[in-house]
């Protein structure tokens, strides 16, 4: 493809604080050195040239302020910008803004501003009216021009280093015909609008006449982010103008940013609260209470799973489980046994028959062979006098009766693991319960927090005993649960780093005389 050759663009004399025949310069030390130089277009591979492209590089002092906007009665700053949407606030720009800071150099002008900005220029002006370095060099910005007289131009010469590009609306509109609106009414922003589709990422400058002053503010209704007239540029004003331009670009871009990140943390939580159990206890004489915490940042949803059902005969099935891993691939896995726990429960399958099924849904499920789970099952009679237990390499629940001290369930029985034995076995034991009675399922996340600084642990016996002294305080259910968790983050010394559940079933009984 052939590329444009840069050609030196006419730019007053500046020597010894000289602009030519005009009066000295007073802002530059007697001396101090001005450099012009080429900034050269992209290179290609030798072919047929077309229209040169002008590009040029200018290095002055740089003391123009950034741009801040003065409303007018007609709704228009002083530079004729129209009042655009709301700015984010400073603290979620900032947030913004850092999470794109290492991608910034693929966001043309992004990153903290910079005294030397990039502007291309797309006009066609034969007579040379519009000289954009001497306008520039006015204003005293630091600043490299860059300057293309059609859109074919335009492309060669767009680059990630180009900050802002300053559009003359008059050029003539891409393809061989001009586009027409839907009303079949030409389109005169046909050319911004390729523009726009060309350079989605850069700020953009429409440069009208003053006798096409409505074609101003549509551009920027259509995506421009100011508008300049022609017989009223000054250096000033356009310094002024391509810095607000790209900040508001940088301040758009972050909102958009934001927007899109909180679009998405929304649907993830719709879609991890939806896969969160629902308990089914109706006609149950219990109690039910859960706490549920995923190690997993900014997460609903981590390895651990629970449930809790009742079917036709009037039993109570519990389940908690914990699968190895903290990622969403583990959290996926755990929804998976869990719906399956619960359709197998309804089915009449309970005790070996129903993890035997429940291994095989994980085998095939899992992403790797090394993928285990854990997993704690409960089926409380109708009278709710006792109970049939079943562990897979879990712990085992503690249970409060009336009158008694909280202790842990028998664990002797313990199977391993769901996914580590192919042939695995996991017997079902019977346990008393009592006539009233709390019963607390949970997975290792609680007690595998530390205590203090050092690397002590605080276990099951810790759990249990902090569990006898909230109970002494006369806690239960949700207070029960709540008042431990805050209990074990305190030992801690802060938020555990392991997914917790915590399941709580409460059959409480009024004494009679």
């Amino acid at each position: 493809m052939p590329v444009p050759i840069p050609r030196q663009r006419v730019i007053p004399a500046v020597e010894n604080g000289h602009d030519g025949g005009a009066a000295p310069r007073t802002d530059r030390p007697t001396g101090s050195p001005t450099d012009t130089t080429r900034d050269t277009a992209p290179r290609g591979t030798t072919g047929p040239q077309t229209e040169p492209a002008t590009t040029t590089e200018q290095t002055t002092t740089d003391v123009t302020d950034a741009p801040r906007t003065t409303g007018g009665p007609d709704g228009t700053d002083r530079t004729g910008a129209t009042s655009g949407p709301a700015a984010p606030t400073a603290a979620e720009a900032a947030e913004a803004l850092a999470r794109i800071a290492a991608g910034s150099a693929a966001h043309p002008g992004s990153g903290p501003a910079s005294t030397a900005l990039t502007l291309l220029v797309i006009e066609d002006d034969p007579a040379g009216s519009l000289n954009i370095p001497s306008l520039l060099d006015s204003a005293e910005l630091t600043v490299r021009v860059r300057t293309a007289r059609n859109l074919t131009e335009a492309e060669r010469l767009l680059t990630d280093d180009v900050h802002c590009i300053l559009l003359d609306l008059a050029l003539p509109a891409p393809g061989p015909r001009p586009a027409e609106a839907e009303d079949g009414t030409e389109d005169e922003l046909a050319v911004l609008r390729h523009v726009l589709r060309l350079a989605p990422r850069h700020a953009v400058l429409a440069l009208t006449g003053a006798e096409n002053s409505a074609r101003g503010p549509e551009a920027v209704r259509v995506g421009a982010q100011d508008f300049l007239y022609r017989d009223e540029l000054d250096g000033r004003l356009l310094s002024r103008a391509v810095r607000y331009a790209v900040e508001r670009k940088r301040a758009d871009h972050a909102q958009r940013q934001l927007t899109e990140s909180r679009l998405r943390a929304q649907e993830n939580a719709r879609l991890e609260r939806g896969l969160l159990p629902t308990p089914l206890l109706e006609g149950a004489p219990l109690r039910f209470a859960a706490r549920y915490r995923p190690g997993r940042s900014r997460a609903l949803l981590g390895g651990d799973f629970y449930d809790t059902v009742r079917t036709a005969d009037g039993t109570v099935h519990a389940m908690i489980g914990d699968v190895c891993g903290h990622g969403p691939d583990e959290a996926a896995l755990g929804v998976e046994l869990r719906i399956a726990w619960r359709a197998l429960t309804f089915a009449g399958l309970c005790g070996d028959q129903l993890l035997s099924t429940l291994q095989k849904v994980l085998e095939n499920e899992r992403s790797d062979d090394e993928i285990f789970a854990t997993l704690c099952t409960v089926d409380i009679s109708p009278d709710g006098r006792s109970a049939g237990l079943c562990l897979a390499g879990h712990p085992s629940p503690l249970i409060a009766r009336q009158g008694h001290l909280a202790e842990l369930l028998p664990y002797d029985d313990n199977g391993p693991a769901l996914g580590l034995l192919p042939q695995a076995r996991w017997p079902r034991r019977q346990v008393e319960l009592g006539r009233s009675w709390s019963l607390m399922l949970y997975t290792d996340g609680l007690i595998e927090g530390r205590i203090g600084a050092g690397n002590q642990r605080l276990g099951q016996d810790g759990m249990v005993s902090l569990v006898r002294g909230l109970l002494g305080q006369g806690l239960r259910g949700d207070a029960l649960l709540e008042a431990a968790m805050t209990e074990v983050r305190a030992l801690n010394g802060g938020e555990l780093t392991d997914d917790v559940a915590v399941l709580l079933l409460d059959r409480m009984v009024p004494t009679t005389r």
